[in-house]
């Protein structure tokens, strides 16, 4: 496998990220990470002390145009891998009775909207028969919701699987790229909590296996062992 393949990872100041930044870097791949403000993100710091110069940091708010437009004018044309992880949790109690305009237009935006406008602004940078992996969640599943709860933060999920859907149709149909999304599993992070069974390790192994292992699929909602998840 080539030695020179880029990755562009969205959203590895921390958690999961920062995780799959390293698992990235340990196979060989050369990696872009963004971080709203790549000076505090000491985790990417010292990767990219240690990492024989195969780790850049850039500077991205994934909710800001000006910031994608910039980014966007710095990067490399070549690019095998775009993983757009940037998400918020939102309030885990809020329901539809509950919820203001104002909290389910911040987590819509976010996690749905923002994640595709990236795809899109950036497609241009991905080779033919490169890779757009976005991270969903089995919590996006309409066919697996069997307890509720949650549900700003499912329909947030739920969105953004119907625009990837549509990405792959249109936009990235004629491209030949493979898109993903993709489910970590409930893994210890500050948004998953302390009594996920999951470690950070074990998902982003499991995540970057399946990166590695789908390539040229048309479109896949997947966790991170690779078994499907209805839609």
């Amino acid at each position: 496998m080539s030695t020179n393949r880029r990755a562009l990872m969205v959203g590895a100041s921390r958690g999961l990220g920062l995780g799959l930044t390293a698992e990235l870097l340990t196979r060989g791949w050369n990696v872009m990470a963004t971080a709203r403000d790549p000076a505090r993100a000491e985790g990417l710091q010292k990767l990219a002390a240690r990492g024989n110069g195969k780790l850049h940091i850039e500077r991205l708010d994934v909710d800001q145009a000006a910031d994608l437009d910039a980014l966007a004018a710095r990067l490399p044309d070549k690019l095998d891998l775009l993983f757009v992880n940037a998400g918020i949790a939102g309030p885990a109690n809020e329901t539809a009775l509950t919820a203001t305009r104002e909290g389910l237009a911040q987590i819509m935006w976010t996690n749905a909207l923002a994640p595709i406008r990236i795809a899109e602004r950036l497609l241009p940078h991905i080779v033919d028969g490169g890779t757009v992996a976005f991270m969903s969640s089995i919590l996006g599943s309409i066919g697996e919701n069997t307890s509720g709860g949650y549900d700003l933060y499912r329909i947030s999920k739920a969105s953004l699987n119907m625009l990837a859907r549509g990405f792959a149709a249109t936009s990235a149909r004629d491209r030949k790229v493979t898109v993903l999304n993709l489910h970590p599993g409930w893994v210890r992070t500050d948004m998953g909590g302390p009594s996920a069974p999951l470690g950070i390790e074990e998902s982003v192994r499991g995540l970057v296996n399946v990166l590695e292992t789908q390539h040229g699929a048309k479109h896949l909602y997947l966790d991170y062992r690779g078994r499907e998840i209805p839609w």
